[in-house]
């Protein structure tokens, strides 16, 4: 069955890892849905979380080539029902005087905040999970979307436990 997943990379934090992780996914024919690169609590090590969509082969050979790559120190494929996942979206509507009350409600029931207003567009943030950010645009649709940015998730798991290349199974395993 093809769905979802996301996988955690923890990876030594050098020029060109990006890069290679990338191009892994490119030559292999793999598709990214989304990508997010951040620092750790470790300046020598980076996280990258990726969203890809496979079946269940499809994700272990993934992680086979993941860790195969020199620079990945650990893989995790992340479990939405223990992990915390969130996505921004920056979103701006071309907007009349009409269109204000309407649109701020939607915004309220969605948590979302009006970050910036100009006299015919508005600019909306909204951080939550990715189904409620899809959600969130299919109630605008009716709306002139302008522009419209997504950062992609980035995800941790509940619990004390860290996710760092000590504690988890090595790559070269």
């Amino acid at each position: 069955m093809m769905g979802k997943t996301i996988i955690a990379l923890m990876v030594e934090n050098n020029a060109g890892v990006l890069s290679r992780v990338a191009m892994l996914f490119g030559r292999r024919g793999f598709n990214i849905d989304s990508l997010t690169v951040s620092a750790t609590e470790n300046p020598d090590i980076s996280r990258i979380t990726i969203t890809t969509t496979g079946d269940e082969n499809v994700i272990k050979q993934i992680i086979l080539q993941t860790k195969k790559l020199v620079e990945v120190l650990a893989v995790r494929v992340e479990d939405p029902l223990v992990a915390i996942q969130r996505e921004l979206l920056l979103l701006k509507l071309r907007t009349c005087e009409n269109d204000l009350t309407g649109i701020s409600a939607i915004c309220s029931i969605y948590e979302a905040q009006i970050v910036d207003l100009s006299e015919n567009s508005l600019i909306i943030e909204l951080t939550g999970k990715p189904g409620k950010i899809d959600a969130f645009l299919a109630v605008l649709r009716k709306y002139e979307i302008i522009e419209q940015c997504r950062t992609g998730v980035t995800t941790i798991e509940r619990g004390e436990d860290a996710f760092t290349y000590q504690n988890t199974e090595s790559h070269r395993s």
